[in-house]
């Protein structure tokens, strides 16, 4: 009786470790052929689905960090926000966002000088409405440091061009358009006014339009120069215009990575992703 007691015992416990996994060791299959038996995946180990990809990139020039958001004709649509219908102007891109559907937005960036309401100054069309008169007048700040300009455009087409220039050569309306100032880059040169690395330093953003009709959404990630700003523009981007849109206030929304800058804007100009393009 006590060998059949301790026959008993020893096939219980040989039982209990063939029953049992050790700790964190994958759960294996042997192979009826014999060969090396292979770990089943377990749930952690199944790729997840792509993120969605961002259209803005990071970028260093003249040692100051950038971010370049990219709306490509082929991909994307352009508009301006402001304030939604019968309300008050949002005030933030972060409060716009709350009202926005995410997965349509490629990215969004404000837009322009703005009043103490909040509304812009100067030219101003959203979806085709003409807001806002073209402000060709004289004052005191950025926006009037002459030339000034406007960011405008219909479906895939946009441009970049000063105040004077739009005023003489744009007849009809655009879907979308902002005035800021001061431009930037002017016919492929830096603004006559801007120094070459004057002593003022801020976070800054502006838009400029490639030669291949791309728009490109420049915001800096530390403090900038205007002079560092446009020499992106006219070196390594090689657009023939560029505008201003602000200082200190300058924000982004990038859905693709995250990024919700919550600072207070006016005017929004909001980067959709088109339809039928897989973006």
């Amino acid at each position: 009786m006590k060998r059949a007691g301790t026959l008993l015992a020893g096939l219980a416990l040989a039982l209990a470790a063939c029953s049992e996994q050790p700790a964190g060791e994958p759960v294996v299959r042997a192979r009826l052929d014999g060969s090396a038996p292979a770990a089943l995946a377990s749930p952690e180990a199944v790729p997840s689905a792509p993120a969605a990809e961002s259209a803005c990139r990071k970028v260093v020039f003249e040692d100051v960090p950038l971010t370049d958001c990219i709306a490509d004709p082929a991909k994307h649509r352009i508009a301006m926000a402001n304030a939604p219908a019968g309300g008050q102007p949002y005030g933030s891109i972060a409060a716009f966002a709350e009202t926005a559907d995410a997965a349509t937005i490629a990215f969004a960036v404000n837009g322009g000088m703005y009043g103490d309401d909040l509304k812009a100054i100067g030219y101003y069309v959203e979806d085709g409405e003409r807001l806002s008169e073209l402000d060709r007048g004289d004052g005191s700040g950025n926006f009037y440091m002459k030339p000034n300009g406007v960011f405008f455009g219909t479906g895939g087409q946009w441009r970049v061009l000063a105040s004077d220039a739009f005023f003489a050569t744009v007849g009809e309306r655009p879907a979308f358009g902002t005035q800021s100032g001061p431009m930037l880059v002017v016919d492929g040169k830096l603004h006559p006014d801007i120094q070459d690395n004057g002593p003022s330093r801020a976070i800054r953003n502006g838009v400029g339009v490639d030669a291949s009709g791309k728009a490109h959404f420049v915001i800096a990630d530390a403090p900038v120069s205007f002079g560092q700003l446009a020499r992106y523009f006219r070196d390594e981007l090689k657009v023939a215009n560029a505008l201003y849109l602000d200082g200190q206030v300058s924000s982004l929304w990038d859905p693709a990575s995250g990024r919700l800058d919550k600072g207070r804007v006016g005017p929004i100009i909001v980067v959709t992703k088109g339809e039928g393009t897989g973006q």
